[in-house]
């Protein structure tokens, strides 16, 4: 009997620990010293929440029948659109088609994603990046290349009335470096980029 009530007594006390007083610890930490970042790094504009700067999302014109599950997606030409993502950046899907690169059926997508982007910016299908056409890994990158964000200036641009230079200047502010100046490669939050727009009308 000493020996259970000694297991039990262990047991409660490791889940005050580990259960109530390390967790309330790490929140504490968090929030004092990494608050926007403990809070989902959520963006605001006007005071609401129009998404993450950690998971990407679609950015499409509403569907002009919206009872019909058939309907494909129509981009909105007014925002930059981000990479393709074969969850749909939907948190709950998050993953790859697992397609390898020698694969009928992804090489005829790309094909195709190529073309439709290629018609959407106006810009040649050789001048389309990787990116535009190739989802990654999680289905949920936030993320797209300056060269991608530099071809759809111009169409941004057009559909919002607004001057090519001041959206140019947007996309270089929002240009993130290489971490710690030489890891990875140059990148812009197309989530936060889209936010930004409203400030240029």
């Amino acid at each position: 009997m000493r020996t259970h009530l000694a297991a039990l007594r262990m047991l409660l006390v490791l889940t005050v620990i580990t259960g109530v007083l390390y967790p309330l610890l790490v929140t504490g930490v968090a929030q004092a010293a990494f608050r926007h970042q403990a809070d989902g790094s959520l963006i605001e504009h006007d005071g609401h929440v129009v998404g993450s700067s950690l998971i990407g999302q679609t950015f499409d014109l509403p569907k002009k029948h919206p009872d019909d599950p058939n309907e494909a997606p129509r981009p909105d030409p007014r925002y930059f659109q981000p990479r393709p993502s074969a969850g749909g950046y939907d948190p709950l899907a998050s993953g790859a088609s697992n397609l390898g690169p020698n694969d009928p059926g992804l090489v005829t997508t790309i094909k195709e994603r190529r073309a439709a982007i290629a018609a959407f910016d106006g810009v040649d299908p050789k001048d389309v990046p990787a990116d535009a056409v190739t989802a990654s890994g999680s289905g949920l990158d936030p993320d797209i290349s300056p060269a991608y964000a530099a071809e759809q200036v111009d169409r941004v641009a057009r559909a919002r009335g607004l001057d090519p230079a001041a959206v140019r200047r947007l996309v270089e502010h929002t240009t993130h470096g290489r971490a710690l100046g030489f890891l990875g490669e140059r990148y812009v939050n197309v989530v936060r980029l889209n936010a930004d727009l409203a400030g240029l009308g």
